[in-house]
Parts: structure tokens; sequence; C-alpha cells
């Protein structure tokens, strides 16, 4: 049962990651800093665009706008972390048996 837990906590932990770098992708397209007409950076980022933008689009719709500035990582992240601590914290309560 730990097995699947620590696992739990791994996708989640990967994705978090994978969101952090989406959003420092594309503030680095935007500043022009790289290219997407390179293949790498284009496959890179198309890449982390359909692991991300699925679980971003429903809070995007949620939040207000707040004129360009896109919090909707930060938000799910937060929501990630959220989960996460409230897995271990049960996993941690059922093994001490309170």
């Amino acid at each position: 049962m730990l097995a699947i837990f620590w696992l739990i906590d791994t996708v989640v932990g990967i994705y978090i990651f994978m969101l952090i770098a989406s959003a420092i992708l594309s503030w680095l397209v935007a500043f022009n800093v790289i290219n997407t007409s390179n293949r790498f950076v284009y496959l890179v980022g198309d890449f982390l665009y359909r692991v991300t933008e699925p679980v971003l689009r429903p809070i995007r719709r949620i939040m207000p706008d707040l004129g360009g500035i896109d919090i909707s990582p930060i938000i799910l992240i937060l929501i990630l972390q959220f989960a996460n601590m409230l897995i271990q914290t049960d996993v941690r309560m059922a093994l001490v048996g309170y």
C-alpha cells in the first residue's frame, strides 16, 4: 500500500516540475529568448502544452482576468500540494492507527 502512495507522490512531484517548466518555457518564448522554429524547442513546448493545458484550462475559466497575468499554474500547484499533503497525512494516520 505504501508503494502506491509513494508512486502518487512521485507523479505529483513530476507534474509540478512540468508545470514550472511549461511556465518558464512560455516566458522564454514570449520574451523571444528562445525560438519555437527550433525543432527541439517546439517538441518540448508542444509536449508540455499537451500535458498541462487540459488541467489548466478549467482553472483559467474560473479565474478572473488579471490583465495578462496567468496565475493558473500557481493555483494548480497549490491544489496538488494540498492533495499530496492530505494523502500523506491520511497514510501517516493509517500507519500509526489513530
